[in-house]
C-alpha cells in the first residue's frame, strides 16, 4: 500500500476523530514534515483534511474522483483483487489495458478504473457509453486454475457481487439477465464483459470487463438507449459517491472469486438464480447465425445455460444473445 493510501486508511479509521501528525510519522515510518508533504498532495487532489497543531488531521471529505490510492485504502482487506489499482483519465478500452498487463505477466487481482473510455465495449462487439465521472468502468485481471469451458463460472461470480452490491449498497432490487446483464425495472444498469486467453487444458488469464452507470440523468443516454437503459441515480433519485460503491463492489467481487477458487461455485450460482431473471422463462438465443427457442432452466456446474428447447432436448449455452419471449 502507497504512503497516501495508508494515510486516507488510517484519517477513515479514526472516524470523526482525529490523528495525530506525530502518529502518522510513526506509522509510516517517515518524517512529519514528509506526512505534511502527502497530506498537501492529497488537498489537491480535492480531498479534505482538516489540520491542527495541537489535533492532529481530519479527513472531512473526499472528492467525486477516481484515485487510484483512495481505492486501495478502502480495500485494504481484501485477497487478491485490488492488490494493485490503477486509474487513467481517459483510455480507449480498460479491457485493453488490462490485456497488455496480462501480457506482461502481471499477477491477478490487478484492476484498472477509466473516468471515460472512447472505445468502450459490451459483448456482441456492442459500444458501451462512457461519459466522464458519470459511472464505473474498469476490468480485472484474473488468473483462475479452471479449465476453459468453466470460465462462465466468472461471468456468473461478477454478475452476483454486482446484484449483491447494487442491492445492499443502493437499496434497490435488481435483477440478472443471462449471462451478463444486470438490470433494474427491466432496464440495464450494469454488465460484464468475460474475455480470456487458453490452451487446451488450462486458462492463462480472465479478463472481466464490468460497467455501472451510476450518476447517469436520462439526458446522458443516446436517445436510442432511454428506453432500455438507466442508471442507479435515476432509479434511487439521488447521485452515489463512486469510490465508496467501485470499493464495495471490488470487495464483494473478490468474495466471490474466493469461492470460485475453493470450488464452492454451487453458492454462487444459487444466489445468482435468486436474482436471475431468465430462468423459468421463454427465451429465444442468438448464437452467430442460428438462433434456439426453449424454456431456461438452470445452470450447469460450469456456469453454462441449460435450455429445455421446443423440441424437448436439454441443451448447454454457453454464450449467445438473449430474448426474453412474451
Amino acid at each position: 500500500m502507497t504512503l497516501d493510501a495508508k494515510i486516507l486508511s488510517t484519517l477513515r479509521g479514526a472516524g470523526d476523530g482525529c490523528v495525530s501528525g506525530a502518529e502518522l510519522s510513526h506509522q509510516l515510518g517517515i518524517s512529519r514534515t514528509a506526512v505534511w508533504a502527502r497530506i498537501q498532495e492529497l488537498r489537491s487532489l480535492g480531498y479534505e483534511i482538516e489540520a491542527s497543531p495541537h489535533h492532529g488531521c481530519r479527513l472531512r471529505a473526499v472528492p467525486d474522483v477516481l484515485h487510484a490510492d483512495d481505492l486501495m485504502s478502502l480495500v485494504n482487506g481484501n485477497h487478491i483483487i485490488g492488490r494493485d489499482i490503477q486509474v487513467f483519465q481517459e483510455t480507449n478500452s480498460t479491457n485493453d489495458v488490462v490485456e497488455r498487463l496480462a501480457r506482461d505477466g502481471v499477477a491477478e487481482g490487478a484492476v484498472v478504473f477509466a473516468e471515460t473510455q472512447k472505445r468502450g465495449r459490451g459483448r456482441l462487439g456492442r459500444h458501451w457509453v462512457s461519459p466522464p465521472r458519470k459511472g464505473l468502468w474498469f476490468s480485472v485481471l484474473l488468473r483462475p486454475n479452471l479449465q476453459p469451458p468453466q470460465a462462465t463460472q466468472l461471468t456468473v461470480a461478477a454478475a452476483t457481487a454486482l446484484a449483491r452490491t447494487i442491492h445492499e449498497h443502493c437499496g434497490l432490487q435488481p435483477s440478472v439477465k443471462w449471462p451478463n446483464d444486470i438490470l433494474l425495472q427491466d432496464r440495464k444498469v450494469a454488465g460484464v464483459l468475460t474475455e480470456l486467453a487458453a490452451e487446451i487444458d488450462c486458462i492463462r488469464y480472465v479478463i472481466l470487463g464490468i460497467g455501472i452507470n451510476v450518476n447517469f440523468s436520462p439526458s446522458d443516454f443516446p436517445a436510442e438507449l432511454r428506453a432500455v437503459a438507466t442508471s442507479l441515480q435515476i432509479e434511487a433519485g439521488h447521485a452515489f459517491r463512486r469510490a465508496e460503491l467501485a470499493a464495495a463492489l471490488l470487495r464483494e467481487l473478490d468474495r466471490d472469486y474466493d469461492r470460485v477458487r475453493r470450488r464452492e461455485f454451487g453458492r454462487v450460482a444459487d444466489e445468482w438464480a435468486a436474482h436471475c431473471a431468465t430462468l423459468g422463462q421463454r427465451v429465444r438465443i442468438r448464437i452467430g447465425d442460428r438462433a434456439v427457442t426453449g424454456r431456461a432452466e438452470a445452470l450447469d456446474d460450469a456456469g453454462a445455460l441449460l435450455l429445455r428447447t421446443d423440441h424437448g432436448h436439454l441443451e448447454r449455452i454457453v454464450g449467445g444473445d438473449v430474448t426474453l419471449e412474451k
